[in-house]
Parts: C-alpha cells; sequence; structure tokens
C-alpha cells in the first residue's frame, strides 16, 4: 500500500498566536493518526518559481490515514483554533508505490 503524504505551504501568517494555538491541538490530532512528521520550517533554498516560505510534510501509512486525519473532528477543532491566522495551500498526494 502507498504512503500518503500531507504537504502544507504557508504563504503568510498575520497571528503567530493563533498558529501556536492550532500547533498544539494539530499535532496529537495527525500523530492520533500515525502521521510523522518529516519537515517543518522556511524553506532552505528556494528554486524557479518557489518562494522562501514555511513548509511542512507529514507522512502517513496510507493516503486513506492522511485523509481521515485531516477529516477527524480533532484535526477540524484544530482549524478552528486556527482561524484566518494564516493563508495556506494543504495538499495531500500519494506517495510512490
Amino acid at each position: 500500500m502507498a504512503k500518503g503524504y500531507w504537504i502544507t505551504f504557508y504563504r503568510s501568517i498575520s497571528d503567530p498566536e493563533a498558529l501556536a494555538a492550532y500547533a498544539k491541538l494539530a499535532g496529537p490530532a495527525i500523530t492520533g493518526h500515525g502521521g510523522r512528521f518529516l519537515a517543518r520550517g522556511i524553506a532552505a533554498k528556494v528554486y524557479e518559481q518557489g518562494i522562501a516560505q514555511r513548509a511542512t510534510v507529514t507522512e502517513f501509512d496510507s493516503l486513506e490515514l492522511a485523509v481521515a486525519a485531516h477529516d477527524s473532528p480533532a484535526y477540524q477543532e484544530a482549524l478552528k483554533a486556527l482561524g484566518n491566522a494564516c493563508e495556506r495551500d494543504v495538499r495531500i498526494v500519494e506517495g510512490l508505490g
């Protein structure tokens, strides 16, 4: 079964305190579904049309687990805490084989 990857790019952050409140709730919601944070932080180097912005990469044992983590009540509660504190681009992709 192919793994699932949750990739998030933060375009802008207007309320760091709300982001911190989100992180306290989101972390356990994600790891509770088997998510493992592989990378997190500002891009070390960007190329082509890249933007030096905060990004996270989280690995799950399957695409279904990644989607279930996002749709879980615990993660939805984290999203409420985040509110409009930032502009993000969230993608869930299936790994290769």
